[in-house]
């Protein structure tokens, strides 16, 4: 089945966040062509993080947060610190420290 060409974008861009690093929603979602779609980048990150072996951990909200709860925030939390990504007290990252942000994006 083919992927529409938002979708593709996004799994590319997830792709590339490198270990240690953290992307947001909508820093994805306006790199790749739509700036308003950060919550189609939630469903896609659902739908398509097991079949494309996606680094789904990789992608935080825009405060920095874990958007998921109960044991899947753990395991979020726990595959970051693994990467040597380092939380604040607040329980956010520092995003200074650790966002990946595109080379092509146009959203900085």
């Amino acid at each position: 089945m083919t992927q529409a060409p938002f979708t593709q974008r996004v799994v590319e861009l997830i792709r590339g966040i490198p270990p240690g690093r953290v992307c947001t929603y909508g820093l994805l979602a306006a790199s790749a062509g739509n700036p308003r779609a950060a919550r189609q980048v939630s469903r896609i990150l659902h739908s398509c993080s097991e079949k494309e072996g996606l680094p789904w951990h990789r992608v935080v909200n825009r405060e920095g947060r874990i958007s998921l709860t109960g044991s899947a925030h753990d395991v979020q939390k726990g595959l970051l610190l693994s990467e040597g990504v380092l939380f604040l007290p607040s329980g956010a990252l520092d995003l200074d420290q650790c966002l990946w942000v595109p080379f092509d994006s146009s959203f900085t």
